[in-house]
């Protein structure tokens, strides 16, 4: 009997019991946290076996999250890479979900995928690969497989209504901004607009615009205008983006006390639209660099 009830409780279950079991969480997550739901429930498919592996049986970890220097919670150690590395350990699988949620979202290397849409799991999928979330090479072929055998992107939805990308003027949401709401000061030789914010010149990325093309036609280096953006090697320009040509300032302007965050928005993208440095705003609100902060977190300006 013993052994009858051992192999009932080891009982393998499927995929698509699986799908069923996890897939209205992950559709929570992606409402809160705009990582989408598809690319959740294939992640939480790959990384556990569809909950079958041992991490998952004896740890309820489903995305092979490993304990790292912040982890306070419980531990449980496996040979992976490494013998005997240490993964974090969830009293049930729902923690684990919400932990990589969070793990995504205040992480800065994965900031960037909150520039895509929730319903482009194609560009989530590669871009988690290029943030370092696995070391196979194919993972994000992996990751859009099951999706697409699975069809889970049918859980998908852009809940904001809108592309991250669209060319908006509200000035509490994107790096797209109105030039009517700023100063022109300057037309450049090649007859390029320059606007000022906070004090600080700036262009609107055109079709066709490359940093290297940028560096020629402002004579600056284009080491200069990743590090007064904050931009990383990575960064592709957009259409619409601003782009400044000097120093951030240490501060915003007086009429900008403060900054409510907005879903999916990166503290980079709150310094470009007030013209402050990323790392004045991470000194100025006593936060760790390279965090990524929850929506309604307010965030000092001066």
């Amino acid at each position: 009997m013993l052994l009858v009830v051992g192999l009932f409780a080891q009982k393998k279950i499927t995929t698509p019991e699986y799908i069923e079991k996890f897939k209205d969480i992950a559709i929570h997550k992606q409402k809160k946290y705009k990582i989408p739901a598809s690319i959740t429930l294939a992640q939480g498919i790959l990384e556990s076996g569809s909950g079958n592996s041992k991490l998952a049986r004896k740890a309820n970890n489903h995305f092979g999250i490993k304990c790292h220097q912040d982890w306070t919670g419980k531990k449980y150690h496996m040979d992976d890479d490494a013998k005997n590395e240490c993964f974090r350990k969830y009293k049930k699988a729902e923690d684990s979900y919400r932990d990589h949620s969070k793990f995504l979202t205040q992480r800065g290397r994965y900031s960037f995928l909150f520039e895509y849409k929730t319903t482009d799991y194609k560009s989530w999928a590669i871009g988690l690969k290029k943030a370092g979330y696995a070391t196979n090479p194919k993972y994000p072929q992996l990751l859009i497989k099951i999706i697409e055998k699975y069809n889970l992107d049918q859980y998908d939805k852009d809940y904001k209504g809108k592309s991250p990308k669209s060319n908006h003027t509200n000035h509490s949401q994107s790096t797209f901004i109105s030039t009517s709401n700023f100063k022109h000061v300057d037309t450049w030789s090649s007859g390029r607009k320059i606007y000022k914010n906070n004090g600080v010149k700036f262009i609107i990325i055109e079709k066709g615009d490359t940093f290297n093309g940028l560096a020629d036609e402002f004579e600056i280096y284009v080491w200069q205008l990743r590090s007064y953006n904050d931009l990383d090697k990575d960064h592709m320009l957009k259409i619409g983006e601003v782009i400044y040509l000097e120093k951030k300032k240490r501060k915003a302007e007086k009429k900008y006390k403060y900054h409510n965050v907005q879903n999916g928005e990166t503290l980079q993208r709150v310094s470009q639209l007030y013209g402050v440095r990323l790392k004045r705003l991470y000194k100025m609100n006593n936060l760790p660099k390279g965090i990524q902060v929850e929506k309604g977190t307010k965030i000092k300006l001066r």
